[in-house]
């Protein structure tokens, strides 16, 4: 791993080595020697603030990868030695390294994961815990929307992994109300090629998690059930890997998966995951990618949470969102969201309704920011960052503030 293609770089202590919101970050590093202490100015929640790394443990992934501001800084705690990896060396690694790859796949799942239950419990404060039981319960949604498809498939596999469970007669019940089988259709899992038609469920929210997927061609739904209604997360397109999060961490899946449209998709299971990395680096690069992208969104919400002015947090929603879309934050750059004033309230938590006049006054204060035909847009995205930042330093202050008082 020594070889020239990686450069070997050394720091003295107490130097720092990144920095936190540093663009166009394209290394990341390996400990060889030494300790590092990795953090962030405004630690998020259940976070470790004082995170300290040794020999063999990895940071600055997720900027490398992702290609997008640092969100973290890293300090030398003693003089330390350090593997530097360009974001294009990925590859090299893996097939030089394989278990450092599935190290990094490992970490990130576990961090995105948690990053994605803080967010879930601050965002949706009613949601339930991942819960085999809950299969009954999405079962009993589906069937109430008429979505008999979706329903029967939560029946069946409510059944499959609970066969002795409380619901199991209401559950075989209503599949046989519905002219359905009691069992799931058999899949087998020695072959990695699969094809769903369209509005098939590939795999439901709350159930075991044994393979993940790579779209070949057509279209995926991720949703979950909120509060009693169907949230859509995300559609995904051929390329695109899901299913990642159960097959690393063994735990329930945490949102549905379903054909939009007729779809063919690539499944890899927790035997041949190792195999297949070693054998296709360019999958673990590409799940790292993902994985690195995913984390970097997670921690800029919950980063967004912690601001307390409503002011702020729609200011850095929107500068996220330049930086998301990898758009050149300088003077005088203009920017189209692309979003209504509707939507941006959304993306906050705010209501369309009672909280209009809150944007509109941040609008006014900031000339830089307009309203063109209900559409955002931005005149000077440096300005724009230079107020998000306004309201990340007083969101630090505000609470060491608060904790003095406690003191």
């Amino acid at each position: 791993m020594s070889a020239p293609s990686f450069q070997i770089v050394n720091y003295t202590a107490n130097s720092y080595i990144i920095v936190e919101g540093k663009k166009e970050a394209y290394n990341f590093y390996i400990v060889r020697e030494g300790k590092v202490s990795v953090g962030r100015e405004n630690p998020v929640v259940g976070e470790d603030p004082n995170q300290v790394v040794g020999p063999g443990d990895f940071f600055g992934v997720v900027a490398a990868m992702s290609q997008h501001p640092q969100i973290e800084s890293a300090r030398a705690l003693t003089n330390v030695s350090l593997i530097s990896v360009s974001y294009d060396q990925f590859g090299t690694l893996i097939q030089r390294n394989t278990p450092v790859a599935m190290k990094i796949i490992r970490y990130f799942s576990m961090k995105l994961r948690q990053f994605d239950q803080t967010i879930t419990r601050l965002s949706f404060r009613n949601t339930v815990s991942e819960d085999l039981n809950q299969l009954y319960n999405m079962g009993e949604y589906y069937f109430s929307q008429g979505n008999i498809e979706h329903a029967t498939y939560a029946y069946q596999s409510y059944l499959k992994y609970l066969p002795t469970g409380q619901y199991v007669p209401q559950v075989k019940k209503k599949l046989m109300s519905l002219n359905q089988p009691a069992a799931l259709p058999p899949i087998d899992e020695t072959k990695f090629n699969r094809s769903y038609a369209d509005n098939k469920v590939i795999f439901c929210e709350h159930e075991p998690g044994r393979e993940l997927y790579i779209i070949q061609s057509g279209k995926v739904k991720i949703s979950k059930i909120v509060n009693n209604n169907e949230v859509m997360l995300a559609v995904l397109q051929t390329g695109d890997i899901f299913g990642e999060m159960a097959i690393l961490d063994n735990k329930p899946r945490s949102a549905s998966a379903v054909a939009f449209g007729y779809t063919d998709v690539l499944a890899i299971n927790k035997a041949n995951f190792e195999g297949m990395v070693k054998a296709q680096p360019q999958l673990a690069s590409r799940l790292i990618t993902i994985l690195s992208e995913r984390i970097w969104i997670a921690y800029k919400q919950l980063a967004n949470l912690m601001i307390k002015d409503p002011q702020g947090r729609i200011a850095d929603t929107l500068l996220t969102l330049a930086e998301k879309n990898r758009a050149k934050i300088i003077p005088k750059s203009f920017y189209d969201f692309d979003i209504t004033v509707r939507d941006l309230l959304k993306m906050v938590g705010l209501s369309d309704n009672r909280d209009e006049k809150i944007l509109y006054s941040l609008f006014d204060t900031n000339k830089f920011l307009k309203i063109d035909q209900d559409r955002v847009k931005c005149y000077d995205l440096a300005e724009l960052e230079k107020l998000v930042q306004y309201y990340r330093k007083k969101t630090i202050m505000d609470s060491k503030i608060a904790k003095e008082k406690i003191r």
